[in-house]
């Protein structure tokens, strides 16, 4: 009996022998492509950067930006009845606006936790260090954007469905990768290299980890700075790590696009990709420059009545009369004479026609509407301006007012420096322009005339275009049309909510938007109880106020 067993399990490991000397043959030469494969952490950085601003298959938040845009006020559609001009939302498979989702779960994700991995396991504390940065960034704009969201169990392999998490919980989870990204990018030796850190980092910080810990301090300013509603706010906190993040336009962090001619490593926003032409009311992406943002910068808006702005220039699109118009919300430019439509933000006149095509090069296109301009996730300008409003609201009104007109210069700065292409001749802005704008003392007032609509009014100013995402927060904290204590005003003075037949047909009365719906492709089909249970199978859901706005 003894060798007959021996015997069975010789020819038995024989044969398992031979299957797997097969089925290695077999796997060397077929990889399956859904395997995990171990990759240079290096390879992997550039797109978990991208997805930060655009990636090249059009996912992230610049490409949700071109909808929220329209909640904010930056921009309008060209037509009329735009779900976003009315507060409202598409569910659809197409997944509009949508991207911040997908960036998140899928660009970032499972990449971004496996340069984790292998950065610590490999001791490239840096590579781990920024990849939890961005987590952590990742994590705070989704649950910003959507209100409850997967968190505990996002990224296991094991489940099929997913069980949706309160904000408190993913604001806990954003500050704790926060401190945990502090502490490898403080730690020096292994395998951490500036020179190599670079090879992956080239179109971020070039490998520069001072301003990576910047950048992961401005994502504690913002988690703080979200919660000017609650009891406990802690403006003391929004200043400590304002004054830990980035204080120059150097430090500003910048998505970089290497812009070689190809559609994929272009900017999202410029003509080459062309992601501004859509003109139908289930893809609005044909936008026109808002009449608010723009009568902020023609001096109309009541707080800076009677300044003209120079930065108009650099940031918007003049018409054939010269002057700075906008549309306005779920009008259409077609509402405005032929001479006052802005041109398209690529530069295309409007005066004959709505016209959306894109132009052979990108020669008259400006700011963030280039071919090559970089996308800024967080810049100094932002960090100024948190601590101006933490400073006011704590009650100190000399660091506030001297963080404000920070702030502003700062703006002017980094539009100076890096978005002074395609500028009108006799528009360009100087020192002396600057500080003529600046003397102003309905601009820059006396430190007791400061007022949150001030400081909340030029951050919107600085953050257009490109921080949507974040100036949607802001206006939610404020509730659109809160008042300003201090002068009984709107803190975002002259801001209208659509109202009528201007609001969207599911938004139960006179209800204001105030999160996105999750992902139809990944909840509504697969993960459907939960939706039900957190109630996203609502119609009105999208008007539920998120948490990090309750008072």
């Amino acid at each position: 009996m003894k060798k007959h067993f021996i015997k069975s399990v010789i020819l038995l490991s024989a044969v398992v022998l031979s299957a797997t000397s097969c089925k290695k043959l077999i796997d060397e030469a077929y990889r399956n492509p859904n395997a995990d494969v171990r990759v240079p952490v290096e390879s992997l950085m550039p797109n978990l950067v991208s997805a930060m601003a655009g990636n090249w298959a059009g996912h992230g938040p610049i490409n949700d930006a071109r909808y929220v845009g329209q909640y904010v006020g930056y921009w309008h559609f060209v037509n009329t009845l735009s779900p976003f001009d009315r507060f409202g939302h598409i569910l659809s498979a197409a997944d509009v606006a949508q991207s911040t989702w997908r960036s998140h779960y899928y660009d970032i994700g499972q990449n971004c936790m496996r340069m984790i991995q292998w950065a610590e396991e490999e001791k490239k504390w840096d590579y781990a260090g920024a990849g939890k940065a961005i987590l952590a960034h990742s994590w705070l704009q989704l649950t910003d954007y959507y209100g409850e969201v997967i968190f505990k169990e996002a990224f296991n392999t094991n489940q099929i469905t997913f069980q949706f998490d309160e904000q408190p919980v993913v604001y806990d989870g954003v500050r704790k990768l926060c401190f945990e990204a502090l502490d490898h990018l403080n730690k020096t030796g292994d395998g951490v290299s500036q020179a190599n850190f670079a090879k992956g980092d080239a179109y971020f910080y070039n490998g520069d980890v001072n301003k990576w810990k910047k950048f992961v301090y401005a994502i504690l300013a913002r988690s703080y700075n979200h919660l000017t509603n609650k009891a406990d706010y802690k403006p003391d906190s929004v200043i400590k790590y304002c004054d830990l993040a980035m204080q120059t336009n150097e430090e500003d962090g910048l998505v970089k696009y290497a812009n070689s001619g190809i559609n994929a490593t272009a900017n999202f926003l410029g003509p080459l990709r062309g992601n501004l032409a859509g003109a139908t009311t289930a893809s609005p992406t044909a936008i026109r420059q808002g009449s608010y943002i723009a009568n902020l910068l023609n001096g109309t808006n009541p707080e800076f009545s009677g300044v003209e702005d120079p930065r108009a220039w650099y940031i918007l699109r003049g018409n054939a009369n010269g002057t700075i118009r906008g549309v306005d919300r779920n009008r259409g430019q077609s509402a405005l004479a032929a001479n006052d439509r802005p041109e398209s933000f690529w530069g295309v006149a409007q005066t004959t026609a709505i016209n959306n095509a894109a132009p052979a090069n990108d020669a008259n296109c400006r700011f963030i509407f280039r071919n090559d301009s970089p996308i800024p996730v967080i810049t100094a300008s932002e960090v100024q301006f948190m601590k101006a409003e933490a400073a006011l609201i704590k009650g100190d009104r000399t660091t506030a007012l001297a963080a404000y007109r920070r702030g502003i210069e700062l703006n002017f700065g980094l539009l100076t420096s890096v978005y002074n292409k395609a500028i009108p001749a006799g528009k360009e802005i100087t020192t002396a322009v600057r500080d003529a704008y600046l003397a102003q003392p309905n601009v820059m007032p006396n430190a007791a005339g400061l007022t949150r609509t001030k400081i909340m009014l030029q951050k919107y100013i600085a953050q257009y275009g490109f921080g949507a995402l974040e100036t949607w927060v802001d206006m939610r904290r404020y509730h659109y049309t809160d008042v300003d204590p201090q002068t009984g005003d709107q803190v975002f003075r002259g801001f209208a909510v659509p109202t009528g037949t201007d609001l969207f047909e599911d938004n139960t009365g006179r209800s204001v938007v105030y999160r996105y719906r999750p992902r139809f492709n990944a909840e509504y089909v697969w993960n459907l109880n939960e939706i039900k249970r957190i109630g996203a199978d609502k119609n009105d859901y999208h008007v539920k106020e998120c948490w990090f706005s309750i008072k």
